[in-house]
């Protein structure tokens, strides 16, 4: 997935040299070596001192790809669809329990017609047109939910918001003030629009500390995270682990088999 180093290294450019065969010789099929993909440079910082530790290499196609607002937009309507839970539930005149019989004369009254005390027009009566349980949910290509999830994260990286982390975070002490302070000088608090924390196994101080922050931050593991929750913070902190489980879940668009005739 990534490819850990301790500096960054420049490659030397390759330099091609035609080699021309005597008239005597058959010219030798040489193979050309297949194209380089290309990789971007992350920081690797130590929580909660932020000191860089280390740099990793990431592919471009997961890490850095350009902006696609209809993505987006097609992938946080169906995390939506999928949260509403569909359980408005009404009863019809037939449902509510009572007689059936007419309430008064069809004519003679001088009122309007009136059926049973069950008819939507009366109190207590059944509600015409209720919501019933119902599914909300949508319908979304698993290729383009998982493009969707690598265009968040890369959105993120090309914009400076996406902060690697070293694995294991733990804080020494649990105090939410303690840990609001570290986040507001870092410049990930709530003046500089919050942060999201991704981590696999939070230690429990940095658990217990997150649930006092209120606006500053918030925490969560990497299967409760979604696209949306990457678009909503001003930074998103993430695992070195739960970022490469992230894009490793998320790249069914990128295995593509060759067909084969045999």
């Amino acid at each position: 997935m990534a490819t850990e180093t301790g500096l960054p290294r420049h490659e030397q450019p390759t330099v091609e040299i035609a080699i021309q065969a005597s008239p005597s010789t058959p010219p030798v099929a040489q193979r050309r070596a297949p194209p380089q993909k290309a990789k971007v440079l992350t920081t690797i910082y130590k929580f909660p001192s932020m000191e860089p530790q280390y740099f990793a290499y990431y592919p471009a196609n997961k890490l850095h790809l350009p902006l696609r607002r209809d993505i987006l937009h097609r992938a946080v309507v169906y995390e939506g669809d999928a949260a509403r839970q569909g359980t408005a539930s009404t009863k019809w005149r037939d449902d509510v329990h009572g007689s059936g019989r007419k309430v008064r004369p069809q004519k003679g009254t001088g009122k309007a017609r009136l059926g049973d005390k069950k008819s939507p027009s009366l109190r207590g009566g059944g509600v015409a047109f209720g919501p019933h349980p119902r599914d909300f949910s949508t319908g979304l290509p698993r290729k383009i939910y998982d493009l969707a999830w690598r265009t968040a994260l890369s959105y993120r990286y090309r914009r400076g918001q996406l902060v690697v982390l070293d694995n294991g975070i733990e804080i020494e002490m649990n105090e939410s003030r303690w840990l609001a302070q570290i986040m507001k000088w870092n410049h990930l608090g709530q003046a500089d629009g919050g942060s999201l924390l991704v981590a696999r196994e939070p230690g429990e101080n940095v658990s217990q500390a997150f649930l006092g922050l209120e606006g500053h931050g918030t925490l969560k593991s990497e299967d409760d995270v979604d696209v949306k929750d990457l678009l909503k913070a001003g930074r998103v902190m993430i695992e070195k682990r739960s970022l490469d489980y992230l894009l490793r879940e998320h790249s069914s668009d990128l295995n593509r088999k060759v067909p084969s005739a045999v």
